[in-house]
């Protein structure tokens, strides 16, 4: 049978804050669905929302979570484990940074950050399986993303053994989520080692071609890098198990192109709009989804560099439910329909 996708949803990772509706579970969802939105992606490590140990190890607490989201009107679509995923695999370059993303206790202590960040993955596995979620959504991480442009000349072997050892990382975890019949989707992020097909396929090889490794779909990234987000579609369409709705634009000029030199977001040639406002194809992307039959969740990932969040938000929904093809179950060209009779068509080719 035919399947059609989910939607509209709202990843809600933007949206939290310390004064209501976006200061608690209850109070988001009801704005959520509100909105008009059927699903909710819930960022695990924010804890204004979500308790993701207590998920891990409690299923009257995941009980109680889908019953406040039924309450405001929506479903769980999946959690977000982009922020413990990215600390999995930490360049030294980015630790001052990334430090900000783990708890307190860890901060300054490269191995007890990765080593807390891996036990998180390894808690969002067991939790998405006490909600009834089949996918999680993630980085990477990155070793190798400082040596992305090849001027000083990498040294031999370099890209190898970062991928080697980003393998090395996440393989145990697929086999975690193995375990809970889970798939880890990577959004494909510059900034994380796999931001691309080419790096996709160089850490899906590094973990063995792991069933459970897989792609949350996001053209807004793609667009940036100007790499065709159509086509990679048909490439890797049994890889994705996820879709942020994102949108961008590209206007590069004589001072800027792909790099856009080092400029605030609303001064970039390449920056992130709200959807509809930018210039991806997204009557394209939701046709070759449906061609192909996802049939996961659509979800907005706001991150406009001009529009107020809740504008963004409240546009969203409608435009995802707009841009979604319930996928029909008739061939318009099926007009004789019936069984084959073999006799009949070799009479219509004068065969006796």
């Amino acid at each position: 049978m035919p399947k059609t996708m989910k939607g509209p949803g709202i990843f809600l990772a933007q949206f939290v804050g310390d004064a209501a509706p976006f200061d608690t579970l209850p109070n988001i969802t009801k704005w959520a669905g509100g909105l008009g939105y059927k699903g909710v992606q819930i960022p695990s490590g924010e804890s204004k929302l979500f308790d993701l140990r207590k998920a891990a190890e409690s299923a009257d607490y995941c009980q109680e979570v889908k019953g406040i989201c039924a309450e405001g009107g929506v479903e769980i679509t999946e959690l977000s484990v982009h922020t413990q995923g990215q600390l999995v695999a930490v360049h030294p370059a980015y630790d001052a940074q990334f430090d900000a993303f783990a708890p307190q206790e860890v901060r300054g202590n490269p191995s007890a950050r990765q080593a807390w960040a891996v036990e998180q993955m390894k808690l969002a596995a067991k939790a998405s399986r006490n909600l009834g979620l089949d996918t999680v959504v993630a980085f990477t991480g990155a070793l190798a993303f400082p040596y992305l442009y090849p001027w000083p000349q990498r040294p031999e072997g370099l890209i190898e053994e970062a991928f080697g050892e980003l393998g090395r990382r996440w393989k145990p975890i697929f086999d975690i989520y193995e375990e809970h019949g889970v798939d880890v989707a990577f959004e494909l992020h510059p900034g994380e080692d796999v931001f691309d097909g080419a790096t996709f396929e160089m850490f899906l090889d590094a973990v063995g071609g792991h069933k459970r490794c897989a792609i949350n779909y996001d053209p807004s990234h793609f667009l940036l890098q100007q790499l065709d987000y159509l086509a990679f579609i048909d490439l890797y369409h049994e890889r994705i198990r996820a879709f942020h709705v994102k949108d961008a634009e590209f206007n590069p000029d004589g001072r800027q192109g792909v790099y856009s030199g080092y400029q605030p977001w609303i001064n970039r040639a390449g920056r992130f709009r709200s959807l509809g406002d930018g210039q991806v194809d997204f009557t394209g992307i939701f046709s070759k989804l449906a061609q192909y039959d996802y049939d996961s969740w659509a979800v907005l990932e706001w991150e406009c560099c001009l529009k107020h969040p809740e504008d963004g938000a409240a546009e969203g929904a409608h435009f995802i439910e707009n841009h979604i093809i319930r996928v029909t179950e008739k061939a318009f060209d099926d007009f004789a329909g019936g069984n084959t009779d073999r006799a009949a068509l070799r009479k219509m080719m004068g065969i006796a």
